[in-house]
This record gives C-alpha cells, structure tokens and sequence, in this order.
C-alpha cells in the first residue's frame, strides 16, 4: 500500500472526497435516479457534522473514504447500542486493487476497540460482490436477520464482525 495514511479529512478535502464517493458508486454501477443517492453521496460536509469520517491519503491525493456511525444517529441504519456501523465505503477507481478497501475497513475496526465496543455491523447491496469477498476475508459473517429493503428495488444485506 505503499505510503498511504489512514486520517480524518480537511476541511479542503471535503469537497474531493464527496465527489470521490460519487465516482465510486458510479463505477460499480450503484446509483440510481429514482432514489437521489447521488446528492447523500456527494454531501460529505454533512456526513462529517453526523459522522466520523476517515480517508485513505497518499500525498495530497484522497485515494478512499468511509463513514463511522454511531447507533441512534442520522446515518445509523442497522447499528445498535454497543455496535459500531459503517457506511459508503469507497476507492477511487485510479486506487483500486491496492488494499484501500481493506485499510478502511480495519481502521473502522480499530476504532470501535478504541471505543470499547463490541460489534462491527454494516449493509451491503445484494450486487455488491466484490466488498462481500472483503468483508469475509476480513472475518466478517452475515447478519440475515438484519437484511433490509430502504425500496423495493434495493436489497441491503448485513455483516457483523465480534471484537
């Protein structure tokens, strides 16, 4: 992964890692006009006032991004107390195949340790395959009482990791 650092982002940053997330999703084919995701996607100024958020860094260059969400907060969807969410993980598509999505996705882990709590837990489209490799790799399981539809075109699936 070379010299990439996990960290909070800037406040000149915020703009890039919106647009970032935007281009990822896009990429893997996951947004779609009827719901507006676009626009949630692209507000990262918001997310960062609800959220925690962390970027992958190399140099000045934003190379990936994750939401941290709390339970009882505006963007927790399946969390509950003593669980740690994440959200709208993405890589830019220049970064991809070089462990971005996995250096994430640990630091979300290492963050919940730091908090003391006990559960990772997050959602997953249904299409999205190539996450739900990593997420296993990583130690994930699937949570199926958890799954969930936000619409009737979009299946969510959901994973917990045990600290």
């Amino acid at each position: 992964m070379g010299d990439v650092e996990i960290r909070v982002p800037r406040a000149e940053e915020l703009a890039s890692v919106g647009e970032l997330t935007v281009e990822a999703y896009r990429l893997d084919g996951l947004l779609s006009d009827e719901v507006g995701y676009e626009n949630e996607l692209r507000d990262v100024a918001h997310r960062a006032e609800h959220a925690e958020l962390l970027v992958a860094v190399d140099g000045d260059a934003v190379l990936g991004t994750v939401a941290v969400v709390r339970p009882g907060t505006s963007y927790a969807e399946i969390s509950r107390e003593g669980e740690l969410e994440f959200r709208m993980l993405a890589v830019a598509g220049s970064a991809r195949g070089r462990g971005i999505g996995e250096a994430l996705t640990r630091a979300v882990l290492e963050r919940a340790r730091e908090l003391g709590l006990g559960k990772v837990v997050l959602s997953s489209l249904d299409r999205m395959r190539t996450a739900h490799r990593l997420y296993e790799r990583i130690g994930f399981r699937r949570l199926p009482e958890r799954d969930w539809k936000p619409f009737p075109n979009i299946s969510l699936i959901a994973y917990e990791y045990d600290l």
